[in-house]
Formats: structure tokens, sequence, C-alpha cells
């Protein structure tokens, strides 16, 4: 990217309305950039939340993954690369436009289903599975002990995937469940029955009841 189209970028997301927007907006510049050195980005965590919910839950950052990299990214390109862009910070946290933007390791998805895409007006960005992001959220949630704000960060997706706001394969998020990674089913399948009855809508897990 050129000087000339970062600060038009960065104007965009200055002008942005809305938290929700200027994070997908960061999320997308940032993509960009490391697209151009072959590195491909995708949100992740309680920030992939945030987007698939519209901001029901918001996280407060920005936090992305490598998701494929033709080379290696070393911490001198991260801090080269986020420097074009006038972040402060590192190697893998920043502050950027006044939201601070995590840059972590390699991405690690379960998901049989592929990463989604949104497409925005300063790029597309990638945004890890719904379903991985249920299963992880409800581990977090418990383990190592009880921590309410990953429930909750589950739940909001849980809903928009329950209205039908959001596309989930229930049955894939058993998969990940079951898995040696996260062993959980239970308690996945837990809360996606209880914010099932507390919206009153049928569980996908029990379709006749």
């Amino acid at each position: 990217m050129t000087p000339e189209a970062i600060r038009a970028g960065l104007a965009v997301i200055a002008a942005a309305q809305t938290d929700v927007t200027r994070h997908l907006l960061l999320a997308a510049l940032c993509a960009r950039l490391f697209s151009e050195r072959g590195v491909e980005l995708v949100v992740v965590g309680g920030s992939a939340i945030e987007f698939y919910t519209e901001g029901a839950y918001m996280s407060g950052d920005v936090d992305m993954c490598v998701l494929e990299a033709k080379q290696q990214l070393t911490l001198r390109d991260r801090q080269e690369l986020m420097g074009q862009l006038g972040a402060r910070g590192g190697p893998r946290n920043w502050e950027l436009a006044g939201t601070f933007v995590d840059i972590l390791g390699a991405f690690e998805g379960e998901a049989r289903t592929p990463v989604r895409r949104l497409q925005t007006e300063l790029g597309p960005v990638a945004i890890a599975a719904a379903e991985d992001l249920i299963v992880e959220r409800v581990l977090v949630a418990k383990y190592p002990a009880d921590y309410p704000p990953a429930r909750e960060c589950a739940r909001k997706l849980i809903d928009a995937g329950l209205k039908r706001e959001v596309e989930i394969d229930w049955n894939e998020t058993l998969r990940i469940a079951k898995l040696p990674a996260y062993k959980n089913e239970a308690d996945v399948r837990q809360l996606i029955e209880a914010q099932a009855k507390a919206l009153a809508l049928r569980s996908p897990y029990n379709p006749d009841e």
C-alpha cells in the first residue's frame, strides 16, 4: 500500500460512525497490508463474535491470527508493517487509530466449515468459523476457572445463530467439542439448549420438541 492509500484508509476509519464499524475497517486495513506481504490474517476470539453479532457483543479491540503465510512472518516484519500504518507498540499488540490491535501466531481452527469473509470499504476480512468460536469460548468460560465474560460472549453468538442471524452448523459445533483439543461437548450442548429455552426457540438438538 502506498502512504496515500494508508492515509485514505485511516481517514475512512476515523469517520466510522460506530465502534464495530471502526474495528471491522481496522481489521480490513491490516489484512490488506499484510496480504501484500503474502500473509492472510483472520479475525479471532471476541473480535470475531463482535463482527458476527454486529456489535451485540463488543470486545473493545481487534484480535487477529495468521491464517496462511507464503513465508515466515518475523517480529521485524510485524513491526515494519504496523509501523507503516502509524501504529505504536508491538511486537504482537499495537495501538492504532485509538484501538488496540493484536496480531498473534498461527490460527488454530478445527471447524470443517470455512472461515467467513466480510466485504468492507477497505477490502475483505476473514473471520474465524462460528462453530470454532462457540466451543472455544465455552471452554474458556469454565477452565481454568469460571469466567462469566467468556460465557456471555458465547451466549451472544449462540443467540444470533438460534435466531438465524448467523449461519451455524450445530452438528459441526458438537463434533468440534468432542475433539481432544476441547472435550467439552456436554458444556457446549447444555449452553445451546439453555439459550434456546430462554429464547423460547427449538433447540437444534431437539427439533421435534
